[in-house]
């Protein structure tokens, strides 16, 4: 259904379904992000989504309506050739937009284990993806894609990833399945760092995660822990405050955050299931001025190693798969 109409009476007045419902595809010409590809999905609900096909499939910008609600960092998307797996590099090419997945052997810290150096956040999110499907039509816009991390000697992993979403409608959906396809058991963590920023993120908004336990990182969390779900303006010298969610088991949990201001409202759903976790990521300096909501398969931010020693670093068997499934929301309020 678009704008009320769908069938005959919707064809009957457009010339093309690209005057409502589209799948535009772009290279990048300028800068760090020279050469790689681009996907914008036009849904015909107000909804625009932009993919990045070179990097994991990740999502980059989205707007309801014209009304931005990702946080973009300085960085910008750059092409996978300039990523700096090692330690902390991640944040050299970190360009923020809606979705940055982390993994998928590793999140948190760079740090050593088994006899592996992992960097920060893992190298999912700077590997390309190989396009299988890619479809804009009456009922919707759907994109598949395969991404692969892989070693000689190494892990073997797949993630075969849609995104779609419904014509006409308010919202859109990530199924991910990753599959171990080596002969060992292989580590998996997998993180899903979704990146809220102005004007959705503002001191008005109101952020509502419906969790029964929330653990601080450090003392910078602890120190400001009762008002975890507040949402201040920018502040000179903020220091990032990072909090664990933790839910009921096997069930769908859903996160909001409404702007009365701007009139948005957004919704991010997953089951405890397979995502028993939630690291929200409060970052409200000046210049970097986020909220990250974080689905994770493992409670811990401090690396492969901690969730190892702690009992909480799920492993994939040969052959085994697992799958994740995001609902984003965006709708006026």
């Amino acid at each position: 259904m678009v704008f009320g109409l769908s069938g005959d009476e919707l064809h009957e007045r457009i010339g093309s379904l690209a005057q409502v419902v589209r799948l535009d595809s772009l290279i990048e010409a300028e800068g760090p992000a020279r050469g790689t590809r681009r996907l914008r999905m036009v849904n015909g609900g107000g909804l625009e989504i932009e993919l990045h096909p070179d990097r994991a499939l990740d999502i980059g910008r989205v707007s309801i309506d014209g009304i931005p609600v990702s946080w973009l960092s300085p960085v910008g998307f750059a092409a996978p050739q300039f990523s700096e797996p090692a330690d902390a590099g991640w944040l050299r090419t970190f360009g923020g937009g809606l979705l940055a997945t982390c993994g998928l052997d590793t999140f948190g810290p760079a740090g050593e284990d088994d006899g592996d150096l992992l960097g920060l956040h893992g190298r999912i999110g700077t590997r390309p993806a190989t396009i299988t499907r890619a479809e804009a039509t009456a009922t919707g816009v759907v994109v598949e894609a395969e991404i692969r991390q892989a070693r000689l000697f190494g892990e073997n992993l797949l993630l075969r990833r849609r995104i779609s979403s419904a014509a006409g409608s308010h919202g859109f959906t990530v199924d991910d399945t990753v599959t171990n396809e080596g002969f060992a058991d292989a580590p998996h963590m997998i993180l899903y760092h979704a990146n809220l920023g102005w004007p959705l993120i503002d001191d008005v908004a109101v952020l509502d995660i419906p969790s029964h336990t929330v653990t601080p990182r450090d003392r910078a969390a602890d120190v400001a822990l009762e008002g975890s779900s507040h949402l201040d303006a920018p502040t000179s010298g903020f220091r990032e405050q990072v909090y664990r969610h933790d839910f009921a088991p096997d069930t769908p949990v859903e996160v909001r955050v409404t702007n009365p201001r701007i009139g948005v409202e957004f919704t991010l759903g997953f089951s405890t299931g397979t995502l028993p976790f939630l690291h929200q990521w409060k970052m409200l300096g000046q210049g970097a001025y986020v909220l990250g909501l974080e689905p994770a398969n493992s409670g811990t931010l401090l690396g492969r190693a901690a969730a190892r020693a702690g009992g909480d670093l799920p492993v994939l068997a040969p052959g085994q798969s697992v799958s994740y499934r995001l609902d984003f929301g965006l709708r006026r309020v």
